[in-house]
């Protein structure tokens, strides 16, 4: 399995192992749990930003509708400004 050596401060290598102390996991494990944590947090903010960007793509004419001041105006190129 590849590996990964990561550097830490002397501070933050002692947090590190208080947690994994007092989770009664080792220090790799912990490491390990918080990394793939993350990347499952990623994959889902990513999915359901997806998933508004659709459902809002579908829905934009009734949003213009219901939110009519909070539309932006093309401006002189055409193009909608900021």
């Amino acid at each position: 399995m590849p590996a990964l050596n990561v550097e830490f401060s002397e501070a933050e290598l002692e947090a590190l192992r208080a947690i994994a102390t007092e989770r009664g996991v080792t220090l790799k494990a912990l490491v390990r749990e918080a990394t793939t944590a993350d990347i499952e947090r990623h994959r889902a903010l990513k999915e359901g930003a997806d998933v508004f960007r659709r459902f809002f793509t579908a829905h934009a004419d009734e949003f213009a509708a219901a939110f009519p001041d909070d539309e932006r105006l093309p401006d002189a190129s055409g193009t909608q400004a900021a």
